[in-house]
């Protein structure tokens, strides 16, 4: 999947703007199903399928592992097959691909190796590593804890207790806990530590399995999954709510409206935070039939909010703040100092760079609004900084955003989708 890596100029608004924007289906979920779909029984259908880098990366890796995926489409069939080895998968920069896989390959009698992009080697996998150490798999990572690895399987894994501290990342309890059914004894997951952040994840993990057919027990930072093989059968995916939350904001900058229609009223998504998020700031929000609309009042409000419920919203909150009438206050979120990149520092220095004031605490951000001016905004290869410079571009002329393709791990169609409101506005 080739984007272009040469700057765009983000658009600027020259009104309110007032569309509707159909998303493609959610990345998490479609990942998640892929991921149960390997321990059915049977064939199982993804129906509204995201075609992303990370969703490519994840079925190339079910390939690699001698599973059969046929993509039409956003419909998805994958049938029985391995895990297989000797095999090798790329796991780009999704944390779900590092994360998720290595806990399928471990059923796999021979060699699988790891690695990934160059950032994807300092991303935390060490707690996972050593819960399939306990489990008996052999891991070969040069006491690193990161990749690049090699897994040695023996065509079977026994199951049991583990005990890891997954601070930094949800996505380390749930792709223990998204293939438990595959091991003997299935998997008991006791979490010691600082909170799990993205809890709305580990809920969303939870509920697939149970829609799977796998029986799941949970009690405060402990998860109990049986084994058995899981049913096959139809996944229909919803639409990715986190990556609504640029267009959403849109009706802020601009004191216009959006909707996007099939927003779930009820869902595991930690993007439908955004129903309580953006009214705070000045948003009018309704959901309905027709989906979620959320119109901008004309002002933008600073506010002080935990995410760590949600911490890929940070990103647009951020851009929201420094355009707000007042300092905003982010916590929650020193996690994802070590997601695609450190997007604490990342945020930090470019909001500075166009002349805001922004200030990285121990767990967040604090965001004191300034006249911002234009000029290069660095994404540093992270699909939600491309995302947050375009909200930002809405009301500040002259940003231009370095290497506008790598929305393509999650939102391929993001500039299509961004251009194409402003101009049926």
């Amino acid at each position: 999947m080739t984007l272009s890596t040469s700057p765009w100029a983000a658009p600027t608004a020259s009104g309110p703007v007032s569309a509707v924007v159909e998303l493609p289906g959610s990345k998490s979920m479609t990942n998640r199903a892929l991921i149960l779909a390997a321990h059915a029984g049977a064939e199982a259908v993804l129906e509204g399928a995201l075609r992303s880098r990370d969703t490519l990366l994840m079925a190339g890796a079910l390939r690699a592992l001698g599973y059969p995926v046929a993509e039409e489409g956003t419909t998805w069939r994958i049938g029985p097959g391995g895990p297989a080895a000797p095999a090798s998968i790329d796991c780009g920069l999704s944390g779900n691909v590092m994360r998720f896989v290595p806990p399928l390959a471990a059923l796999a009698d021979g060699p699988v190796s790891f690695d990934g992009d160059p950032h994807a080697r300092t991303r935390p996998m060490g707690p996972l590593l050593g819960a399939l150490r306990d489990l008996g798999v052999t891991v070969e990572d040069g006491g690193r804890g990161l990749l690049p690895f090699t897994l040695r399987g023996t065509g079977a894994v026994a199951g049991g207790t583990v005990v890891l501290d997954a601070s930094s990342s949800s996505q380390l309890v749930s792709g223990l806990l998204l293939n438990a059914p595959g091991y003997g004894k299935g998997i008991e997951v006791r979490h010691e530590g600082p909170p799990v952040p993205s809890a709305p994840h580990l809920e969303m993990t939870v509920r697939m399995l149970r829609e799977a057919g796998a029986s799941v027990e949970t009690e405060p930072d402990v998860w109990r999954v049986g084994p058995g093989a899981l049913r096959g059968g139809v996944w229909r995916i919803e639409p990715d709510l986190s990556n609504a939350a640029q267009f959403l904001a849109a009706a802020l900058v601009t004191g216009g409206q959006v909707t996007v229609p099939g927003w779930p009223t009820k869902t595991t998504q930690p993007g439908d935070k955004l129903r309580e998020l953006l009214p705070l700031m000045g948003g009018e929000v309704s959901l309905t039939a027709e989906g979620l609309t959320v119109r901008g009042t004309g002002a933008i409000h600073g506010i002080n909010v935990d995410l760590s419920d949600a911490p890929e919203l940070a990103q647009v909150l951020a851009m929201l703040a420094a355009l707000a009438d007042s300092p905003s206050r982010f916590t929650g979120i020193a996690h994802i100092r070590g997601h695609e990149t450190d997007r604490l520092a990342a945020l930090v220095t470019e909001i500075t760079r166009l002349g805001g004031d922004a200030e990285e605490l121990p767990d967040g951000l604090v965001i004191r609004p300034r006249p911002l001016r234009g000029g290069l905004f660095h994404t540093y290869d992270d699909h939600r900084m491309v995302m947050a410079a375009a909200t930002l571009g809405l009301a500040v002329p002259g940003i231009k955003i370095e290497n506008p393709g790598t929305v393509g791990k999650t939102l391929p169609t993001f500039r299509e989708l961004w251009t194409g409101m402003l101009e049926r506005s």
